[in-house]
């Protein structure tokens, strides 16, 4: 079906090309880089440990550089492993070589260990003597912001441990659930997860009843290794919080992202205090489509007026592309090298991870982007969101491999604006009221999907790791209970949960690949809501300031980077003041 279905959409031939990375696992250069990463490391140690405080401005800038070096090319070689990997995940040998380049990284970084510690735990006479000088200068956000872990940082014998123990520890249960669920299908037929996903938005009940089923029934058949792989890393963040005395699960997470609990704090409230927009739509949506109640498969199920078709790989590329250039002409020529150059896959296969992601990879080579194309208009999205990140990560790797990695909340922003321009291009060329109504509420399911959504997430989150640490392990059925609840708290009663919905939390890899990462979402969404109410008040004179702000990339806080634009991610009406588009969307939608 996926070869048949390839062939159709034109994307059977749409695969990344990583011959920039390296040509094979086999790759001489390969080998010659990890060999050159050692010999630095071993190096910079010898020269530098024990006394970086003592080292000349210049002698300093210039072991961070090659710091930098060793980082960029562990990056490319893990890089090019995990890409190699992820559609592949049932091939042994894939799956061998990505776990090989965890453990040679393992085996560099830890004798680079010393120079976080060192630096983070140096006198500020001493840190302020080197982060002044103009050798320094390009590193000194970089560098001001690790001296922030400098109460969260253990001992060099103790952290030298932890690396040497990570490939065979969080990381290995990673590779493991991707595993699981590469091998798992579902259904008689067989299908992937994203082939089943695909089916809740079909117009037929029939099939949304059915893929929910399949879906559920897949999950179930591996369940007890889904909640003992759930159980462990829930417990590894929890000696690990213990251990570097962070005060919340949530702490960690927060000063990675560079940003203040209250800020946090007052997002996600926001948002949770306003989940009668969820309500009232989906009071809505049940009277639109007719039915006397409305089930959890059927909440994305097509308005009738949506334009129903699919949309060819080729044509998905002129949406995307025209959108963008109507936007920004930098910013469609920088998109069109993802389909020209072969930096995106897109087909259907087995063994591929479902989902989407765009990889950074290294700065002197180019972002990737996977996507599983299947052709409905939330493909195009999709499409859209990715090239966004894409677009963020290409502008940004002039900053370098250290200032161009964006926080995970600013991370977001290029590929909800993105999104939302593909939306507003489609929306235009819409004349019937009807279609446009649909393809609104299509829109608000995506937001709220978005926003609501990954906060009710980051409730269930925040219910899972405060129950691991004040119970113990938790309960494949508390685990089922948690996320129902969170769920409900947002549905109220306007959709009803079935009970094979109560294991639904078990699929979603950011839980487990970065915990703490979904509220970054909703952060994104109503960030570029606001920012998007300034492009139509500025028209022109937003776009050099937007596209600065993603050529930044990592080289300062949030909050100085949208310092720009006078946000102030503190004030709680920001937030709402997002919220209060996302609701007069629906007041557009209730009134029609």
């Amino acid at each position: 079906m996926s070869d048949s279905l390839n062939n159709d959409l034109g994307t059977t031939d749409v695969v990344w090309n990583l011959d920039i990375l390296y040509d094979s696992p086999q790759d001489e250069l390969l080998g010659d880089d990890l060999d050159l990463c050692k010999q630095e490391a071993e190096l910079l140690k010898e020269n530098c440990q024990g006394k970086l405080s003592e080292l000349d401005p210049a002698l300093f800038a210039r072991s961070v550089r090659r710091l930098e070096r060793i980082q960029t090319n562990l990056g490319r070689i893990d890089t090019y492993a995990f890409l190699y990997f992820v559609t592949q995940v049932k091939n042994d040998a894939a799956g061998a070589f990505l776990q090989k380049s965890k453990e040679d990284a393992s085996r560099v970084n830890r004798d680079l260990v010393f120079f976080d510690l060192e630096w983070a735990k140096m006198d500020q006479e001493s840190a302020d003597r080197l982060l002044a000088t103009d050798n320094v200068a390009p590193y000194r956000h970089y560098l001001s912001n690790l001296r922030k872990y400098a109460k969260h940082l253990l001992s060099q014998s103790e952290e030298s441990l932890l690396v040497e123990l990570s490939p065979v520890g969080r990381d290995s249960w990673l590779t493991l659930f991707e595993k699981l669920l590469g091998h798992l299908t579902f259904g008689e037929n067989k299908r992937s997860e994203e082939e089943v996903l695909s089916d809740l938005y079909d117009s037929s009940r029939g099939v949304r009843k059915t893929a929910a089923r399949e879906l559920t029934e897949g999950l179930q058949s591996q369940l007890h290794i889904l909640s003992h792989i759930f159980n462990t890393i829930l417990a590894e963040k929890m000696i690990d919080d213990r251990l570097r005395s962070y005060p919340s699960w949530i702490s960690a997470r927060n000063l990675s992202n560079e940003l203040e609990n209250h800020t946090v704090d007052a997002l996600v409230s926001s948002c949770t205090d306003r989940y009668d927009i969820v309500q009232r739509y989906y009071t809505l949506k049940k009277k639109l489509l007719g039915l006397t109640e409305l089930h959890d498969y059927d909440r994305y199920a097509p308005l009738p007026s949506l334009p129903d078709r699919s949309v060819s790989w080729q044509e998905c590329q002129k949406i995307v592309l025209d959108g963008f250039r109507a936007f920004s002409p930098e910013m469609a020529d920088i998109a069109t090298l993802f389909f020209e150059q072969n930096w995106i896959h897109a087909p259907l296969l087995d063994g591929k991870r479902g989902g989407a992601f765009a990889h950074s990879a290294v700065p002197d080579a180019n972002p990737f982007v996977l996507v599983n194309y299947t052709g409905n208009l939330r493909d195009v999205s999709t499409v859209a969101h990715e090239l966004g990140h894409g677009i963020h990560q290409y502008l940004a790797k002039e900053k370098g491999y250290f200032n161009s990695d964006t926080p995970l909340v600013l991370a977001e922003t290029a590929s909800v604006f993105a999104e939302l321009l593909i939306f507003h291009k489609q929306l235009e060329t819409l004349e019937n009221s009807d279609e446009k109504r649909a393809f609104t509420c299509q829109k608000l399911e995506s937001i709220f999907a978005t926003v609501f959504r990954q906060i009710s997430m980051n409730r269930f989150e925040d219910t899972i790791h405060t129950s691991r640490r004040d119970k113990g392990e938790v309960s494949t059925d508390e685990l089922s209970a948690l996320w129902m609840q969170s769920q409900q708290a947002m549905f109220g009663d306007t959709v009803t949960l079935g009970d094979h919905y109560r294991i639904w939390w078990s699929y979603i890899p950011h839980f487990l690949h970065t915990p703490g990462y979904v509220y970054s979402y909703a952060f994104g969404e109503l960030l570029v809501l606001s920012l998007y109410r300034i492009y139509q008040d500025e028209g022109a004179d937003f776009i050099p300031k937007y596209l600065k702000l993603l050529s930044e990339g990592g080289s300062n806080s949030p909050y100085e980077l949208l310092a720009p634009f006078n946000i102030d991610l503190n004030d709680p009406s920001f937030w709402q003041g997002g919220l209060l588009v996302i609701e007069n969307m629906l007041k557009d939608v209730e009134n029609v």
